[in-house]
Protein backbone atom coordinates (compact mmCIF):
# COMPACT_ATOMS: atom_id res chain seq x y z
CA UNK A 1 0.00 0.00 0.00
CA UNK A 2 1.30 3.56 -0.66
CA UNK A 3 2.69 5.63 2.01
CA UNK A 4 2.04 8.84 0.32
CA UNK A 5 -1.12 10.66 1.56
CA UNK A 6 -3.31 13.36 0.20
CA UNK A 7 -1.90 15.82 3.05
CA UNK A 8 1.46 16.08 1.94
CA UNK A 9 0.13 17.78 -1.66
CA UNK A 10 -0.28 21.06 -0.32
CA UNK A 11 2.89 20.76 1.31
CA UNK A 12 4.73 20.56 -1.46
CA UNK A 13 3.22 23.39 -3.30
CA UNK A 14 4.20 25.45 -0.49
CA UNK A 15 7.97 23.86 -1.54
CA UNK A 16 7.92 25.24 -5.17
CA UNK A 17 6.71 28.32 -4.22
CA UNK A 18 8.98 28.61 -1.57
CA UNK A 19 11.34 28.73 -4.42
CA UNK A 20 9.91 30.47 -6.96
CA UNK A 21 9.46 33.28 -4.59
CA UNK A 22 13.22 33.22 -3.79
CA UNK A 23 14.25 32.98 -7.73
CA UNK A 24 12.20 35.86 -8.59
CA UNK A 25 14.16 38.45 -6.38
CA UNK A 26 16.77 37.80 -9.05
CA UNK A 27 14.40 37.53 -12.20
CA UNK A 28 16.26 39.89 -15.03
CA UNK A 29 19.27 40.32 -13.51
CA UNK A 30 21.43 37.75 -15.74
CA UNK A 31 22.88 35.82 -12.58
CA UNK A 32 21.64 32.03 -13.71
CA UNK A 33 23.84 30.68 -10.28
CA UNK A 34 22.15 32.83 -7.79
CA UNK A 35 18.86 31.81 -9.07
CA UNK A 36 19.81 28.45 -8.88
CA UNK A 37 21.00 28.88 -5.48
CA UNK A 38 18.66 30.92 -3.81
CA UNK A 39 15.74 28.19 -5.05
CA UNK A 40 17.74 24.90 -4.35
CA UNK A 41 18.31 27.17 -0.42
CA UNK A 42 14.30 27.51 -0.02
CA UNK A 43 12.72 24.41 -1.43
CA UNK A 44 16.10 22.61 0.40
CA UNK A 45 14.69 24.62 3.63
CA UNK A 46 11.14 24.29 3.53
CA UNK A 47 11.27 20.22 2.89
CA UNK A 48 12.53 20.03 6.33
CA UNK A 49 9.22 21.41 7.54
CA UNK A 50 7.35 18.10 5.81
CA UNK A 51 6.44 14.75 8.22
CA UNK A 52 8.09 12.35 5.72
CA UNK A 53 11.39 10.08 5.53
CA UNK A 54 12.67 11.58 2.15
CA UNK A 55 15.35 10.60 -0.14
CA UNK A 56 16.63 12.99 -3.49
CA UNK A 57 16.29 10.60 -6.37
CA UNK A 58 16.44 13.26 -9.04
CA UNK A 59 18.29 16.49 -7.38
CA UNK A 60 20.80 19.01 -8.30
CA UNK A 61 23.91 16.14 -8.89
CA UNK A 62 26.34 13.82 -6.41
CA UNK A 63 26.70 14.95 -3.06
CA UNK A 64 30.42 16.15 -4.14
CA UNK A 65 28.85 18.51 -6.75
CA UNK A 66 26.24 20.08 -4.86
CA UNK A 67 25.44 21.22 -1.60
CA UNK A 68 21.83 20.51 -1.40
CA UNK A 69 19.48 18.17 -2.72
CA UNK A 70 22.17 16.06 -4.19
CA UNK A 71 21.27 12.58 -4.89
CA UNK A 72 20.72 10.48 -1.93
CA UNK A 73 20.12 13.30 0.22
CA UNK A 74 17.41 13.11 3.26
CA UNK A 75 15.04 15.95 3.20
CA UNK A 76 12.13 15.80 5.17
CA UNK A 77 11.62 15.57 9.48
CA UNK A 78 12.55 11.72 9.83
CA UNK A 79 10.22 11.66 12.73
CA UNK A 80 9.11 7.84 12.96
CA UNK A 81 6.26 6.31 10.91
CA UNK A 82 6.12 9.18 8.69
CA UNK A 83 6.29 8.02 5.10
CA UNK A 84 8.85 6.50 3.38
CA UNK A 85 9.15 8.40 -0.17
CA UNK A 86 11.29 9.49 -2.95
CA UNK A 87 11.85 13.18 -3.96
CA UNK A 88 12.74 14.42 -7.59
CA UNK A 89 13.41 17.80 -7.55
CA UNK A 90 14.42 20.57 -10.11
CA UNK A 91 14.41 24.11 -8.13
CA UNK A 92 14.02 25.88 -11.22
CA UNK A 93 13.60 24.43 -14.47
CA UNK A 94 14.68 27.41 -16.88
CA UNK A 95 17.27 29.32 -14.35
CA UNK A 96 18.33 30.96 -17.65
CA UNK A 97 15.02 31.98 -18.54
CA UNK A 98 14.31 33.97 -14.63
CA UNK A 99 17.99 35.05 -15.52
CA UNK A 100 16.96 37.21 -18.40
CA UNK A 101 13.22 37.52 -17.82
CA UNK A 102 12.11 35.30 -20.03
CA UNK A 103 8.70 33.30 -20.39
CA UNK A 104 8.53 29.57 -19.36
CA UNK A 105 10.24 29.08 -16.28
CA UNK A 106 9.30 26.63 -13.30
CA UNK A 107 9.94 25.19 -9.87
CA UNK A 108 9.33 21.64 -9.84
CA UNK A 109 9.07 18.84 -7.30
CA UNK A 110 7.65 15.53 -7.25
CA UNK A 111 7.01 12.55 -4.42
CA UNK A 112 6.10 9.12 -4.71
CA UNK A 113 6.98 5.62 -3.09
CA UNK A 114 10.20 4.80 -2.00
CA UNK A 115 11.93 3.13 -4.94
CA UNK A 116 9.91 4.07 -7.46
CA UNK A 117 11.46 6.43 -9.02
CA UNK A 118 14.05 4.91 -11.68
CA UNK A 119 17.54 6.46 -12.05
CA UNK A 120 18.69 7.43 -15.43
CA UNK A 121 22.78 7.15 -15.96
CA UNK A 122 23.19 9.82 -18.76
CA UNK A 123 22.44 13.60 -18.06
CA UNK A 124 20.19 13.54 -21.22
CA UNK A 125 18.02 11.72 -23.23
CA UNK A 126 15.80 11.58 -26.33
CA UNK A 127 12.53 11.95 -25.63
CA UNK A 128 9.21 11.99 -27.28
CA UNK A 129 5.81 13.25 -25.46
CA UNK A 130 2.13 13.32 -25.86
CA UNK A 131 -1.06 13.84 -24.53
CA UNK A 132 -3.44 11.24 -23.76
CA UNK A 133 -5.25 10.99 -26.83
CA UNK A 134 -1.69 9.72 -28.71
CA UNK A 135 -0.92 8.00 -25.25
CA UNK A 136 0.88 4.60 -26.70
CA UNK A 137 -0.28 5.32 -30.15
CA UNK A 138 3.31 6.84 -31.22
CA UNK A 139 6.83 5.45 -30.90
CA UNK A 140 9.59 6.85 -30.41
CA UNK A 141 11.87 4.60 -32.70
CA UNK A 142 9.71 5.22 -35.88
CA UNK A 143 10.35 8.34 -38.13
CA UNK A 144 9.11 11.53 -37.33
CA UNK A 145 7.17 11.43 -40.48
CA UNK A 146 5.29 8.13 -39.30
CA UNK A 147 4.64 9.55 -36.14
CA UNK A 148 3.07 12.79 -37.41
CA UNK A 149 0.89 11.24 -39.70
CA UNK A 150 -0.58 8.85 -37.10
CA UNK A 151 -0.73 11.58 -34.85
CA UNK A 152 -2.47 13.59 -37.35
CA UNK A 153 -4.88 10.58 -38.18
CA UNK A 154 -5.92 9.70 -34.65
CA UNK A 155 -6.82 13.20 -33.84
CA UNK A 156 -8.94 13.11 -37.28
CA UNK A 157 -6.80 16.70 -38.47
CA UNK A 158 -4.30 17.79 -41.26
CA UNK A 159 -0.81 17.55 -40.30
CA UNK A 160 -0.13 20.96 -41.54
CA UNK A 161 -2.39 21.22 -38.29
CA UNK A 162 -0.05 19.64 -35.40
CA UNK A 163 1.90 21.53 -33.57
CA UNK A 164 5.30 20.32 -32.27
CA UNK A 165 7.35 21.66 -29.39
CA UNK A 166 11.04 21.23 -29.93
CA UNK A 167 13.94 22.55 -27.91
CA UNK A 168 16.10 25.34 -29.99
CA UNK A 169 19.45 23.92 -30.20
CA UNK A 170 21.43 22.84 -33.14
CA UNK A 171 21.63 19.26 -32.30
CA UNK A 172 17.59 19.40 -33.20
CA UNK A 173 18.45 20.57 -37.01
CA UNK A 174 17.63 17.60 -38.87
CA UNK A 175 14.56 17.26 -36.54
CA UNK A 176 13.19 20.30 -37.02
CA UNK A 177 13.52 20.43 -41.07
CA UNK A 178 11.97 16.94 -41.10
CA UNK A 179 8.93 18.16 -39.40
CA UNK A 180 8.89 21.20 -41.45
CA UNK A 181 9.21 19.01 -44.61
CA UNK A 182 6.26 16.84 -43.40
CA UNK A 183 4.11 20.39 -43.09
CA UNK A 184 3.60 20.36 -39.47
CA UNK A 185 3.96 23.80 -36.96
CA UNK A 186 6.81 24.21 -34.54
CA UNK A 187 7.16 25.97 -31.51
CA UNK A 188 10.63 26.48 -30.80
CA UNK A 189 11.85 27.16 -27.31
CA UNK A 190 14.97 28.09 -25.39
CA UNK A 191 14.68 26.45 -22.49
CA UNK A 192 11.63 24.45 -19.91
CA UNK A 193 11.27 21.18 -21.76
CA UNK A 194 9.50 19.74 -18.52
CA UNK A 195 6.56 22.47 -18.80
CA UNK A 196 6.63 22.01 -22.52
CA UNK A 197 6.32 17.92 -21.96
CA UNK A 198 3.50 19.05 -19.90
CA UNK A 199 1.93 21.44 -21.45
CA UNK A 200 1.06 18.07 -24.96
CA UNK A 201 -1.90 17.34 -21.96
CA UNK A 202 -3.48 20.03 -21.55
CA UNK A 203 -6.18 21.06 -24.10
CA UNK A 204 -5.60 24.56 -23.57
CA UNK A 205 -1.78 24.78 -24.36
CA UNK A 206 -2.63 23.74 -28.11
CA UNK A 207 0.45 21.73 -28.20
CA UNK A 208 0.16 18.12 -29.87
CA UNK A 209 4.00 16.67 -29.22
CA UNK A 210 7.03 17.04 -27.77
CA UNK A 211 10.44 16.06 -29.32
CA UNK A 212 13.86 16.01 -29.02
CA UNK A 213 17.01 15.77 -26.59
CA UNK A 214 17.06 17.04 -23.31
CA UNK A 215 18.08 16.41 -20.00
CA UNK A 216 17.26 13.02 -18.35
CA UNK A 217 15.89 14.31 -14.40
CA UNK A 218 13.58 16.68 -16.26
CA UNK A 219 11.83 13.80 -18.55
CA UNK A 220 11.45 12.25 -15.06
CA UNK A 221 9.61 14.74 -13.34
CA UNK A 222 7.72 15.26 -16.37
CA UNK A 223 6.51 11.67 -16.51
CA UNK A 224 5.33 12.52 -13.14
CA UNK A 225 2.95 15.09 -14.04
CA UNK A 226 1.61 13.03 -17.17
CA UNK A 227 0.97 9.66 -15.02
CA UNK A 228 -1.24 12.32 -13.77
CA UNK A 229 -2.64 13.38 -16.92
CA UNK A 230 -2.71 10.52 -19.44
CA UNK A 231 -0.70 11.14 -21.56
CA UNK A 232 2.76 9.38 -22.13
CA UNK A 233 6.50 10.03 -22.10
CA UNK A 234 8.99 7.68 -23.84
CA UNK A 235 12.50 8.07 -23.99
CA UNK A 236 16.27 6.36 -24.99
CA UNK A 237 19.24 7.27 -23.12
CA UNK A 238 21.49 9.50 -25.14
CA UNK A 239 25.49 9.39 -24.69
CA UNK A 240 27.15 12.94 -25.14
CA UNK A 241 29.95 10.92 -26.49
CA UNK A 242 31.94 7.92 -27.64
CA UNK A 243 33.29 8.10 -24.16
CA UNK A 244 29.94 7.84 -22.55
CA UNK A 245 28.40 5.49 -24.75
CA UNK A 246 31.23 3.00 -23.89
CA UNK A 247 31.05 3.20 -20.31
CA UNK A 248 27.48 2.89 -20.56
CA UNK A 249 27.42 -0.24 -22.71
CA UNK A 250 30.71 -1.84 -20.28
CA UNK A 251 28.16 -1.19 -17.58
CA UNK A 252 25.30 -3.27 -19.04
CA UNK A 253 23.06 -0.70 -20.25
CA UNK A 254 20.55 -1.20 -23.21
CA UNK A 255 20.82 2.31 -25.03
CA UNK A 256 18.00 0.88 -27.53
CA UNK A 257 15.97 0.42 -24.56
CA UNK A 258 12.46 2.66 -24.66
CA UNK A 259 11.42 3.28 -21.03
CA UNK A 260 8.21 4.90 -20.65
CA UNK A 261 5.95 6.72 -18.26
CA UNK A 262 5.83 3.51 -16.13
CA UNK A 263 8.91 2.54 -16.14
CA UNK A 264 10.55 6.25 -15.02
CA UNK A 265 7.61 6.53 -12.21
CA UNK A 266 6.71 2.95 -11.46
CA UNK A 267 4.48 3.96 -8.74
CA UNK A 268 0.67 4.67 -9.37
CA UNK A 269 0.72 6.71 -6.43
CA UNK A 270 2.89 10.61 -7.41
CA UNK A 271 2.01 13.74 -6.28
CA UNK A 272 3.59 16.30 -8.73
CA UNK A 273 3.77 20.34 -8.18
CA UNK A 274 4.98 23.24 -9.93
CA UNK A 275 5.07 26.81 -9.51
CA UNK A 276 5.65 29.48 -12.05
CA UNK A 277 8.75 31.58 -11.56
CA UNK A 278 8.09 33.80 -15.21
CA UNK A 279 4.78 33.58 -16.98
CA UNK A 280 4.51 30.79 -19.39
CA UNK A 281 2.18 28.54 -21.36
CA UNK A 282 1.95 26.15 -18.76
CA UNK A 283 1.37 28.65 -15.60
CA UNK A 284 1.90 32.72 -14.50
CA UNK A 285 4.93 34.16 -12.97
CA UNK A 286 5.65 35.40 -9.57
CA UNK A 287 3.80 38.70 -9.51
CA UNK A 288 4.28 42.15 -7.09
CA UNK A 289 1.76 44.58 -6.33
CA UNK A 290 3.47 47.07 -3.17
CA UNK A 291 3.89 44.39 -0.25
CA UNK A 292 1.72 41.34 -2.18
CA UNK A 293 3.39 38.53 -4.05
CA UNK A 294 1.31 36.45 -6.24
CA UNK A 295 1.91 32.60 -6.91
CA UNK A 296 0.05 30.10 -9.70
CA UNK A 297 1.07 26.60 -8.92
CA UNK A 298 -0.18 23.60 -10.31
CA UNK A 299 -0.85 20.20 -8.24
CA UNK A 300 -1.00 16.77 -9.67
CA UNK A 301 -1.84 13.37 -7.89
CA UNK A 302 -2.08 10.53 -9.96
CA UNK A 303 -3.91 8.12 -7.73
CA UNK A 304 -6.76 10.52 -8.31
CA UNK A 305 -5.89 11.99 -11.72
CA UNK A 306 -6.90 15.74 -10.00
CA UNK A 307 -5.25 18.69 -11.51
CA UNK A 308 -5.78 21.69 -9.13
CA UNK A 309 -4.66 25.49 -9.87
CA UNK A 310 -3.49 27.12 -6.83
CA UNK A 311 -3.48 31.02 -6.92
CA UNK A 312 -1.32 32.03 -3.77
CA UNK A 313 -1.23 36.01 -2.12
CA UNK A 314 2.23 36.31 0.09
CA UNK A 315 2.19 39.41 2.31
CA UNK A 316 5.37 39.81 2.52
CA UNK A 317 5.75 41.91 5.77
CA UNK A 318 4.82 38.54 6.95
CA UNK A 319 6.16 36.09 5.25
CA UNK A 320 9.12 33.58 5.79
CA UNK A 321 10.91 31.31 3.84
CA UNK A 322 13.56 29.22 5.25
CA UNK A 323 17.04 28.58 3.81
CA UNK A 324 18.77 25.46 4.18
CA UNK A 325 22.18 26.93 4.50
CA UNK A 326 21.44 29.52 6.66
CA UNK A 327 19.16 27.71 9.64
CA UNK A 328 16.64 30.52 9.95
CA UNK A 329 13.57 32.38 8.00
CA UNK A 330 14.41 35.32 6.36
CA UNK A 331 11.70 37.54 5.15
CA UNK A 332 11.20 37.52 0.94
CA UNK A 333 12.65 41.35 1.02
CA UNK A 334 15.45 40.55 2.75
CA UNK A 335 14.59 41.23 6.41
CA UNK A 336 15.54 38.52 8.78
CA UNK A 337 12.75 37.25 11.39
CA UNK A 338 11.31 34.78 13.65
CA UNK A 339 9.43 31.86 12.51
Amino acid sequence: MSQLSKEITLELVRVTEAAALMASKYLGRGDKEMVDKLASDAMRGMLDYIDMQGVVIIGEGEKDKAPMLYIGEQVGNWEPNTPELDIAVDPIDGTRLVAYGLPNAISVIAATDRGAIEYLPTFYSYKLAVGPELAGKLDINASIRENLRVAAAILNIDISELTVVILNRDRHREIIEEVRKVGARIKLISDGDIAAAIATALPESYVDIYIGIGGSPEATLAAAALKSLGGEIQIKLWPIDEKERNDLIEKGYDLEKVYKTDDLIKSDNVIFAATGVTDGDLLRGVKYSKNIAITESLVMRSKTKTLRRIISHHNLKYKTIPLKSEGEVRFINGKKGND
